[in-house]
């Protein structure tokens, strides 16, 4: 039992990471009903920017670690909320009125392309980073002595994504830039004749996903302390999973289905082969998809004719 809720721990904060990714897509896909598969990439570059934040920040003399780590999170989301509005203006933008699979290539030349310029960049090696925030609680000890235990990170984790949750669903249930956001996604013509910015409510969305997803790639390099420049690939197809997992275009979903994601790999790699644990996910998604198309929360899509 002890090794049992310390997987399902580790499954929830890995979900949790997920499901930050997962956001983007499926906020981009709510709008303008297409797959931004540089998305990825933009969660690797928020964890270079990240840790390039932290080495520059504590050879200044930042000591002090909320403080520290406040300022990594906000310069990471603002860069990659830049990045997120560059993809969106110079790619999305002039081929929004052209068939599907253009921007769907155009956003895989472009992942290929943040790849090797992070490679470039930053070098292909793999960096690492020292735990920033050190330390845990043991919950429980089992009978044969195995300690339950969650890390002062992980509570972090669980903490800061249930705020973005709650932030994103006031923004787009009682501003005005959510209401925009939803008349966009229901008829952009219609919403742009009612006096809608379309193009900027599109171009927000795109800042915001990408600014989630530069949070998760923050949380990657201080959790596990590991990156390099391929991890961005990986991660997008996973979270875009969970995406589709949970609904894609449902925001509850995408978390939904980020968090039985992350349960899915850790009690797989803890029962079962940990070499075959992606498999096992892309599995379940497979049946779900059989069995229920339009995803755990995802509402089926109605033709207008």
């Amino acid at each position: 039992m002890a090794y049992f809720l310390q997987q399902l721990i580790n499954g929830l904060t890995l979900g949790a990471i997920y499901g930050l990714i997962a956001i983007g897509y499926t906020m981009v896909y709510g709008i303008i009903g297409m797959i931004n598969f540089a998305h990825g990439e933009i969660y690797m570059i928020g964890a270079f920017v990240a840790l390039i934040a932290v080495l520059a920040l504590t050879s200044l003399g930042v000591a002090s670690v909320p403080l520290l780590l406040l300022l990594v999170i906000v310069g990471a989301m603002a860069i990659a909320g830049l990045y997120g509005w560059t993809i969106e203006r110079v790619i999305y933008r002039p081929l929004r009125g052209t068939p599907r699979l253009a921007p769907l290539i155009s956003a895989i030349g472009l992942s290929i392309f943040l790849q090797q310029y992070v490679q470039l960049t930053q070098g292909g090696r793999v960096k690492t980073l020292p735990p920033l925030i050190p330390g845990g609680f043991t919950l429980m000890t089992g009978d044969n002595g195995f300690a339950v235990g969650i890390s002062n990170f992980q509570i972090v984790v669980f903490v800061l994504t249930i705020l973005l949750m709650t932030g994103l669903t006031m923004i787009i249930n009682r501003t005005e830039l959510g209401r925009a956001q939803r008349a966009t996604a229901a008829d952009p013509l219609m919403a742009a004749l009612c006096g809608i910015d379309v193009n900027r409510t599109i171009s927000i969305t795109f800042v915001i996903g990408a600014a989630l997803a530069a949070v998760a790639g923050v949380m990657v390099v201080l959790y596990y302390g590991v990156i390099d420049f391929f991890i961005g690939f990986l991660a997008g197809l996973k979270a875009f999973t969970a995406a589709v997992l949970g609904g894609i275009g449902s925001l509850p979903g995408a978390l939904l289905g980020g968090l039985a994601l992350g349960l899915v790999e850790s009690f797989w790699a803890a029962y079962a082969d940990a070499a075959y644990k992606d498999v096992a996910a892309y599995a379940i998604l497979v049946l779900v998809l059989i069995l229920r198309p339009s995803g755990l929360l995802g509402r089926p899509e109605i033709e207008k004719v």
